[in-house]
């Protein structure tokens, strides 16, 4: 096997990337602190053509050199916004007929490879700070929480790994399904 060039990978540009079809998947970071985390997720999110970031409560925005040294430019492509409060976020997202997903271990989650996607839907994924997780005011106005299941000692995974893990088991569920 030979590894590809960077030429070979067939990547599109930002003018491209803006006019293709996303995937509705909506990421909500709400009380991130690192900006490391931050960038990662603008990254996985271009790569999989996700359709929105909002960026709440104390989480950076871009520009930022921090951000740019994970994200590599997907802050020019990805859409994102920022918003200070996470329950507004919900409430526009609910209004528009997105269903709301927190990303935690609660009682009654759901688990990640039991989750199942609907036909035609937009879905909202809030994922929040790295200590104190998703806020049980968020996660009350939430339609579900999902879990990712964990066999370890830990139970805990970088929000930026939590948010690939998740994002990239919706794209191809969303795609099977869509087919």
């Amino acid at each position: 096997m030979r590894k590809l060039a960077n030429e070979e990978l067939n990547r599109i540009s930002k003018e491209a990337f803006k006019q293709a079809d996303k995937t509705p998947i909506i990421v909500v970071l709400d009380d991130i602190r690192s900006l490391h985390n931050i960038g990662s997720v603008f990254r996985s999110s271009d790569a999989f053509l996700i359709e929105k970031i909002y960026l709440c409560g104390i989480t950076a925005t871009p520009p930022n050199k921090e951000i740019h040294k994970t994200a590599l430019g997907a802050t020019e492509t990805v859409t994102w916004e920022y918003q200070e409060n996470v329950l507004d976020v919900i409430h526009r997202l609910k209004n528009e007929q997105v269903k709301v997903f927190s990303i935690e271990q609660t009682e009654n989650a759901i688990m990640l490879n039991n989750f199942q996607v609907e036909t035609n839907k937009r879905y909202a994924l809030i994922f929040g700070n790295e200590v104190k997780g998703v806020s049980q005011e968020a996660i009350d106005l939430s339609d579900g929480v999902i879990e990712i299941p964990q066999l370890g000692s830990k139970h805990s995974l970088n929000i930026s790994v939590s948010a690939g893990i998740v994002i990239w088991d919706l794209f191809q569920k969303i795609l099977a399904k869509n087919k």
